[in-house]
């Protein structure tokens, strides 16, 4: 999976944009309203909480990116079964749950993925005539023909929800020297810029100069104080793999973030907060059949019932992870040779619980002790580690936050075997992409997918 960089442009959002992030939210709370006066329930208390509850759980919305409508429909579906899952779980657990008639739940949980699914497979086609009623949005250039400046106007050109027409691009170099930028004509040199914008009532200019550049920057914002355009720089540094990029600010002082771990502030607390309640649970309800496993590992061949290997954790520092032994072999050194298909080394019991991931069950012990998380990218062994990491660029920055009992990666058909270095790279974009866009409700769905996955990947051996 390749992810496009991702610029710090200000959402402005247009008329299309915010309906798009709030139909969630309008279709889920809306058709609650429906259902309780069709099942005639008057709303107020309970339902009012709950209206509340649903609207924080699905405001913004997400934006859907699937291909097809089956994948549209796949994903509503278990975005929506997140939601429906912690609502249960915390009435459940509340008594809450109790007040409402139990056909209505029914009903209206049955109801909100269709009307989400209808939706947004709708938006492309009213897209057009809510952009005109805006007029089209806002107007940009680009001051620079270079690489970023391709990346950024590819980056305009798939957001329309934006509302933003890249008109063109100004450059001081010739023909044979600019990047040609698709769709996006030349209209002249930096000098030109100011008198185009106030001439053609230009909203917009990105500045894409390198910061080399400073001389003509500078000499380029002079000419543009006599206009009314927003203006955005963009750095150059933008070219990198960026993690969690954003500005912000020490004392005052603005400061660009370029590698970041997601889990900082709150959303370290959410995700420590997430793993315990998730990990407790999850051994509560699964300490009978890890029992049973144990029984069958130490029955079925000599050996320890736990495997300990080493693996990287946060920050790059060895820790101890705990499998159910599944080999007659427990390689910890120097050299580790991957599992593969048909490996003499496996056991028969060994091979079922590798397909079905069960030999993964005690890392949540590994989640209690604050040494892994329950959603993240999957640990490798010191020894492949300090292989791939002189061979995969950004490789050792999946190591910013705790390895996941699971990952975005293994949900995506990257679990198994590695025996290339393209397979790994593969897997590491997956990992990347997870820390570029983490959020609860992701965790969540990988959850959900894995759960899918345990008896059905073909990949597991």
């Amino acid at each position: 999976m390749t992810e496009a960089v991702q610029f710090p442009i200000r959402r402005q959002l247009s008329t299309p944009a915010i309906l798009r992030i709030s139909l969630d939210a309008l279709f889920a709370v809306g058709s609650l309203l429906a259902v309780a006066a069709w099942f005639e329930q008057r709303f107020e208390g309970p339902y009012l909480i709950l209206a509340l509850i649903v609207f924080s759980l699905t405001f913004p919305g997400a934006i859907y990116t699937a291909g097809s409508l089956w994948g549209l429909a796949r994903d509503v579906v278990l975005n929506w079964l997140v939601v429906v899952l912690i609502l249960l779980f915390f009435g459940y657990a509340s008594g809450y749950l109790s007040l409402f008639p139990a056909r209505m739940v029914v009903a209206w949980t049955a109801i909100v993925p269709v009307l989400f699914f209808v939706g947004h497979a709708s938006v492309p086609l009213l897209l057009p005539k809510l952009m005109a009623m805006e007029g089209m949005g806002r107007t940009a250039v680009i001051a620079g023909a270079s690489d970023l400046a391709a990346k950024l106007a590819l980056q305009l050109q798939g957001a329309p929800l934006l509302g933003i027409r890249l008109s063109g691009v100004f450059d001081d170099r010739g023909a044979e020297r600019r990047v040609e930028i698709d769709g996006v004509p030349a209209l002249g040199k930096l000098s030109a810029i100011a008198d185009y914008v106030k001439s053609n009532g230009v909203d917009l200019i990105y500045v894409t100069l390198p910061m080399a550049s400073q001389p003509r920057i500078v000499n380029l914002l002079n000419q543009l104080r006599d206009t009314t355009a927003s203006i955005y720089f963009v750095p150059d540094i933008f070219m990198f793999d960026l993690i969690q990029a954003r500005v912000d600010t020490v004392n005052g002082l603005p400061v660009v973030a370029v590698c970041e771990t997601p889990f900082f502030g709150v959303n370290g607390v959410v995700k420590v907060l997430s793993d315990y309640l998730i990990a407790s649970a999850a051994l509560i309800v699964l300490s009978p059949l890890m029992l049973l496993v144990a029984l069958a590992v130490k029955l079925s061949s000599p050996g320890p019932v736990l495997f300990r290997q080493r693996r990287y954790g946060v920050d790059g520092k060895e820790i101890v992870v705990y499998k159910f032994r599944t080999m007659t072999a427990v390689d910890d050194g120097a050299i580790v040779a991957q599992a593969t298909k048909d490996d003499p080394r496996i056991t028969r019991v060994g091979r079922v619980l590798r397909r079905s991931s069960l030999d993964e069950l005690p890392q949540f012990i590994n989640v209690l002790q604050g040494r892994m998380s329950v959603v993240g990218p999957r640990p490798h062994a010191v020894a492949h580690n300090e292989i791939f990491r002189k061979l995969i660029p950004g490789y050792m920055v999946r190591h910013k936050v705790k390895p996941g009992v699971t990952g975005w990666a293994q949900v995506n058909g990257l679990r198994g075997e590695t025996d290339t270095v393209d397979k790994m790279k593969q897997r590491i974009e997956y990992d990347l992409a997870y820390l570029r866009h983490w959020s609860l409700r992701l965790d969540l769905v990988i959850i959900l997918k894995t759960a899918f996955l345990l008896f059905g990947d073909k990949k597991a051996y």
